[in-house]
């Protein structure tokens, strides 16, 4: 089978692998241009930032346990207390160290988060190749079985067409020659080919 292949623009394939790293810059700036806005020593901001990030990192811990605990959720609910928690320490905190040094942390938790979400991906995807690769080779198989099984079917028909073709000359032929007589074959006790035994030998 010829199966149309689309190459991917570059964008496409690194866009996955920036988006740690992308989140987390985003992060970092936007608490930077909150510290520029009045949150820099702001106690209810701090305040207000904890109380957030422990809410989602409580959501996070209820969706993680129990019988009706979900992964993705809890996932989601962690991540959003880590940037939550990593935005409030990174406004309210003076100059560039920690934040720089927080943001570091963070990506490299990204990072290490996805790497685990990439290869599960990634042997999800080579299974299911791997698997639509068996059926195509099983497919191709039947199709060469049945197309070895109709070419003997045509020729065996071909054959006994022309077995008929030349037993159909032969009485003919038979027929024509002079001094041909059937009722000497039938009193001679040999068997006289009709059209209708040509008909039964096919």
């Amino acid at each position: 089978m010829n199966e149309q292949i689309l190459a991917r623009h570059w964008l496409a394939l690194i866009a996955p692998k920036a988006a740690p790293v992308l989140a987390t810059s985003t992060v970092l700036i936007l608490a930077r241009i909150w510290n520029a806005n009045g949150a820099e020593h702001s106690i209810g901001n701090a305040v207000l930032m904890t109380a957030l990030a422990l809410a989602a990192g409580a959501a996070g811990a209820f969706a993680s346990t129990g019988w009706a605990g979900d992964k993705t959720i809890a996932g989601t609910a962690f991540a959003t207390a880590g940037a939550l928690a990593f935005t409030g320490i990174a406004g309210y905190a003076d100059g560039l160290t920690l934040p720089l040094l927080l943001w570091a942390i963070a990506t490299v938790l990204a990072y290490a988060l996805a790497a685990r979400y990439w290869r599960t991906d990634r042997r999800a995807t080579v299974a299911h190749e791997r698997h639509l690769g068996e059926r195509r080779e099983e497919h191709a198989h039947i199709e060469r079985v049945e197309a070895l099984n109709a070419g003997a079917r045509i020729e065996v028909a071909r054959s006994g067409a022309a077995y008929a073709e030349q037993l159909a000359t032969a009485l003919l032929t038979r027929a024509a020659l002079p001094g041909f007589d059937p009722s000497a074959l039938a009193e001679a006790g040999l068997p006289q080919l009709t059209s209708g035994d040509a008909d039964k030998e096919y």
